[in-house]
C-alpha cells in the first residue's frame, strides 16, 4: 500500500491512496520499495532515459481536423513536455503530456459535436425546405 499522492518509482504517475499496482505502467508497487525516490533519481540511477508520450501528432491532427482553438492549448502542452523532458525534468513533463492528451479529446469532442449540430442543421433545414 502506498501513500497518498505518491507517485509509481518506474513512471512517476501519481497513485491513488491504497494502490498496490500503477495504473499507467501495471508494475507492482508494492514490491518496488520505498517510494520516497522521486521518478529523476531512479531514472539517473538505472541510467535508463525516460520516455514520454507527448501527443504532439494527436494535438496537429485535432487542430488540423476537429477544433483550433482546443488543438492549439494541446500543441503547446505538448510542446512543454518535450522542453520539459530535455531539460530533465520527467515529472513536469509527464504533467504537461496528460494535460496535452486532456486536450486533444476535448478538441476531438468539441469537434464531433459541432460537426453533429451543422448536419443535424442541414438535414432540419432541408426537411423544412420540403414543406
Amino acid at each position: 500500500m502506498v501513500d497518498y499522492y505518491a507517485s509509481c518509482p518506474y513512471c512517476g504517475k501519481t497513485l491513488d491512496a491504497g494502490a498496490t499496482f500503477c495504473s499507467r505502467c501495471g508494475k507492482n508497487i508494492a514490491s518496488a520499495g520505498s517510494t520516497s525516490v522521486t521518478t529523476s533519481q531512479h531514472y539517473q540511477a538505472a541510467g535508463t532515459p525516460p520516455d514520454v508520450e507527448n501527443y504532439l501528432v494527436w494535438a496537429i491532427l485535432a487542430t488540423i481536423f476537429c477544433c483550433l482553438p482546443f488543438g492549439v492549448v494541446a500543441i503547446v502542452y505538448a510542446a512543454q513536455a518535450n522542453s520539459a523532458l530535455m531539460a530533465g525534468n520527467y515529472e513536469l513533463a509527464v504533467k504537461n503530456a496528460e494535460n496535452a492528451r486532456k486536450w486533444c479529446w476535448v478538441a476531438f469532442w468539441v469537434g464531433l459535436a459541432a460537426g453533429l449540430i451543422y448536419v443535424l442543421l442541414v438535414f432540419v433545414s432541408t426537411c423544412a425546405a420540403t414543406f
